[in-house]
């Protein structure tokens, strides 16, 4: 199947992953794939959806809402800010402490650098962050539907257009859920995508 794959349509399946160690989060879903349609260089299905305010940022701030930012940056910012808390219930103004460390010492007197990463096992593995992160089960079903899609349009590839008909059609998927929250036509997206491609095949 994946021989069928154009090279923006590859790009979209890797540009899932990198979206979703991104998030780090520990599988690929159709939220991810989404993510990467709208972060590509191809604006075909960035174009037909832009209407209905949906871009990549409202997405990755809806996929947030929804599943969380599960990133070490956000974990950080997470802890610094339970700690910023317990800090001011005792009368401690971090960011006065802050600011006097770094009016003594300069700026940036603050940032250590970071630890190497632990290693673990006998032949010293990485921990998670480094391994493979699989798709869902649904992720998949949509990458098989992207096919399946291309053949109902009689088109030999696969494309980033066949991949966004391929989450209209399986429908269930938090990507779907996305699009559904701001009232995005599917059948006018379909519409759209099949007019697109075939300008595409011609």
């Amino acid at each position: 199947m994946f021989e069928r794959f154009t090279k923006e349509a590859r790009a979209i399946v890797i540009g899932a992953q990198g979206q979703a160690r991104a998030l780090g989060h520990e599988t690929i879903g159709t939220e991810h794939t989404l993510l990467a349609l709208l972060a590509s260089e191809n604006g075909s299905v960035r174009e037909a959806v832009r209407d209905n305010g949906v871009d990549r940022d409202y997405v990755l701030a809806a996929i947030i809402r929804h599943v969380g930012d599960h990133s070490e940056a956000a974990t950080i910012a997470d802890r610094d800010a339970e700690d910023a808390a317990v800090l001011k219930s005792i009368g401690i103004d971090l960011e006065a402490v802050r600011a006097a460390i770094e009016e003594n010492f300069g700026a940036g007197a603050l940032h250590l650098p970071r630890p190497a990463p632990k290693k673990r096992g006998i032949f010293g593995r990485f921990s998670a962050g480094s391994g493979h992160v699989p798709f869902s089960p649904r992720n998949k079903k949509v990458l098989e539907l992207s096919l399946r899609e291309a053949i109902r349009l009689k088109q030999n590839f696969i494309a980033p257009e066949h991949i966004m008909l391929g989450i209209l059609r399986e429908g269930q998927g938090l990507a779907a859920m996305i699009l559904s929250e701001r009232d995005v036509d599917f059948s006018a997206l379909r519409t759209e995508l099949a007019r697109s491609l075939g300008a595409r095949a011609a």
